[in-house]
């Protein structure tokens, strides 16, 4: 007995010693400014769960006349119906816009990346709110109001600067375009030093980090859609209707024989669909890019003519839109083909947006998931938010710029005469004598 009365007096004061220890460990803690305080900590659970309430979710939310009419239907087919007719109205609302011409698809797009961008930042403001912090929301709206500025700004001088130049007191914006730039970044850069509260760091720092990977995700990509645009309407169109072919379509084939998970942050995925989606969607680019190749509407670059003074949509077709013929052997079978070389570019966009192109949707889903959220915001019944809808279009559109210019793009006679009229007379001049030697050379 006086064995084990030691052994339990050992053991309390064992523990009173840890105990003393943990006491003084907090003292220290308390007494230190580089010790996060328990506000300054990355959301806990409890927190997360108040954002999941606060923030809108959109799947299951339904007009009320179109909820009542449905009523009837089980939860699997409701869901099924609500988001097959918000399909084909997205999808006729996008063909008015294809209709509208070039400038109604570069203010759609700037749109779109508003309210994308909102969607992501309304997150963090919830996030940021619960401590009651100044400013995020202002520095967030002033920090895409400068990238917009600096990329489109990029735009404008890349495919306007001949006129744009011509303009006395707008020579000033294309030649200082990129300093003006950088001093507004400053700005909102100063001022977020300025509005850091001591208790709050690591928070602050956070959503900065979160408002510049936002702008990032979005604004980047919306300024290389715009390229693409300007490339020529097929190299938009193309590319966004093989995403939405393939989400619709790997939906449509998991719905039905879907039975193999395919990844963990989206449950509801499956090999079925990813398989399904992406046959369709080689299918479906190659007879929707043979069909627009037939129209100059499409295929020709949007160029700025100085002729008509405006921009112009029409061109002598390159060789990629002129059909070429290939022979093709098959079982010692001769046989020529007359195809588009466009359509050979259509199937590597195509094996892109249905093999990497998910990617972006699962890169959201697990987003989505830290937050314990379901949707970013419900605008669009059955779908969610805007960015529910968009979060694979962006991957493309990155992939679709890059592709361009690996493998497709040529020289551009406006860009070049931007830059030469940003040079000093003397340089001009001597430019001018080297391309008249030389074309003189050729005449004769």
């Amino acid at each position: 007995m006086a064995e084990v009365r030691r052994r339990k007096e050992a053991v309390l004061d064992e523990a009173a010693a840890q105990a003393e220890a943990a006491k003084r460990h907090s003292s220290a803690a308390d007494s230190s400014d580089h010790v996060d305080s328990e506000e300054e900590r990355i959301p806990e659970e409890k927190f997360v769960e108040e954002l999941a309430k606060n923030l809108p979710q959109g799947t299951d939310k339904t007009p009320e006349l179109l909820d009542s009419a449905l009523k009837d239907l089980p939860d699997r087919w409701k869901n099924w119906v609500i988001r097959g007719i918000f399909t084909w109205i997205m999808i006729c609302g996008f063909a008015l816009i294809i209709y509208g011409g070039p400038l109604a698809l570069m203010i759609t797009t700037l749109l779109v990346q508003v309210k994308c961008f909102q969607e992501i930042i309304s997150i963090g403001y919830q996030v940021y709110r619960i401590h009651g912090l100044p400013w995020f929301r202002s520095l967030s709206w002033y920090f895409l109001l400068t990238s917009n500025y600096f990329f489109y700004g990029e735009n404008l001088v890349d495919y306007f600067g001949v006129v744009i130049n011509r303009v006395e007191y707008l020579k000033f914006l294309v030649t200082y375009h990129r300093f003006l730039s950088f001093a507004l970044y400053i700005i909102g850069f100063v001022w977020f030093v300025l509005s850091l509260v001591k208790k709050y760091y690591i928070k602050q720092f956070s959503l900065f980090a979160w408002t510049h990977v936002s702008l990032l995700i979005v604004v980047t990509q919306s300024y290389l859609i715009i390229q693409n645009i300007f490339e020529g309407l097929i190299w938009f169109i193309v590319p966004v209707s093989m995403i939405v072919c393939n989400d619709v379509m790997a939906y449509v084939f998991g719905f039905f024989f879907g039975r193999t998970p395919l990844i963990k942050l989206s449950p509801k995925k499956t090999w079925e669909g990813f398989i399904g989606g992406g046959f369709a969607t080689v299918l479906f680019g190659i007879l929707f890019s043979y069909f627009l190749c037939n129209y100059q509407y499409f295929i020709c670059p949007i160029q700025y003519s100085e002729e008509l003074g405006r921009m112009t949509m029409s061109c002598v077709p390159s060789y990629l839109f002129t059909p070429q013929e290939y022979s093709l052997k098959l079982f010692g079978i001769g046989k020529s083909l007359n195809v588009y070389p466009y359509i050979w570019h259509s199937i590597s966009l195509s094996l892109f947006s249905s093999i990497i192109g998910p990617f972006g949707g699962f890169f959201a889903s697990g987003f989505k998931r830290a937050f314990k959220i379901k949707d970013f915001g419900d605008m669009i019944p059955g779908h969610g938010g805007i960015m529910d809808r968009f979060d694979c279009q962006f991957l493309m559109a990155t992939f679709v710029n890059v592709y361009i210019s690996s493998f497709i793009r040529t020289p551009s006679p406006a860009k070049l005469l931007t830059q030469i009229y940003n040079l000093k007379p003397d340089q001009q001049y001597q430019i001018y004598q080297s391309l008249k030697d030389s074309l003189g050379d050729m005449l004769n």
